[in-house]
């Protein structure tokens, strides 16, 4: 491994993803660029550069075998290693999107992207995480998740699209099994929620910046060693299941 912290962010060419590999650019870190589209890839790249992190591309299509193991292999030969995932990488499904109208080709889609892709990642992943000495996995997930805040009288979520709502849920179940199966490792594991932040996923409607909502990412990404694993966390602090 090299002695300077490599992360690999998806879904970063744009929005939360972007400004999370440029925060944690900032700190000295090199930094993978995953995404799928190749001009996009290359322009967050030249942009990232301009600012002085040491970023390079990762053609990365998360919901495809072939592509996210040529990732891994790409990173192993460039890098040498990786230290911090973390899985940002979206889709909404688009909107109005309720339970009773929604298409299950629709549902299957933003499952395959925002749950089985963070699976199909992180395990690609895992053997490169597990030669780090402080490995750290982050999965951007969403307080429209929670089954405690969306049950809760008098809190309204809003009209949240069914699918995306439930596949934050699964995502948020699937850390505490990865934290469950990884607990003699090393690697702390965390769900974080950027809050509601206007980027092209929601047509620009939030009322945060993507450099706020990157926030909690990189101070996932950043734990010490004796920091939390398998918690839900936004900038405030502890969010409920």
């Amino acid at each position: 491994m090299s002695e300077r912290t490599i992360a690999l962010v998806t879904g970063a060419n744009k929005g939360i993803g972007y400004e999370i590999a440029a925060g944690l650019g900032a700190l000295g870190w090199r930094i993978g660029v995953g995404a799928r589209d190749q001009q996009r890839r290359d322009t967050a790249v030249e942009k990232l550069r301009a600012a002085g992190t040491d970023a390079f591309g990762v053609p990365l299509d998360v919901t495809d075998d072939a592509s996210v193991a040529a990732a891994a292999e790409l990173i192993a030969g460039h890098a040498g290693g990786l230290d911090v995932l973390v899985n940002n990488a979206a889709i909404t499904g688009g909107v109005p999107q309720t339970p009773t109208t929604v298409e299950p080709a629709t549902v299957r889609a933003v499952v395959e992207t925002n749950v089985i892709g963070v699976i199909r990642v992180t395990n690609a992943m895992l053997p490169m995480l597990r030669g780090s000495a402080s490995p750290r996995i982050v999965n951007m997930s969403s307080s429209v998740g929670s089954l405690a805040l969306q049950t809760t009288p008098g809190i309204d979520m809003g009209p949240v699209p069914a699918a995306y709502l439930a596949s934050k849920t699964f995502l948020n179940a699937l850390t505490i099994q990865y934290v469950k199966e990884l607990s003699d490792t090393n690697i702390l594991i965390n769900s974080g929620c950027p809050g509601f932040t206007a980027t092209d996923l929601n047509g620009f409607q939030g009322v945060r910046t993507p450099q706020q909502g990157a926030a909690i990412a990189i101070r996932l990404a950043t734990l010490p060693d004796d920091g939390p694993t398998g918690g839900f966390f936004d900038d405030a602090g502890t969010v409920p299941w």
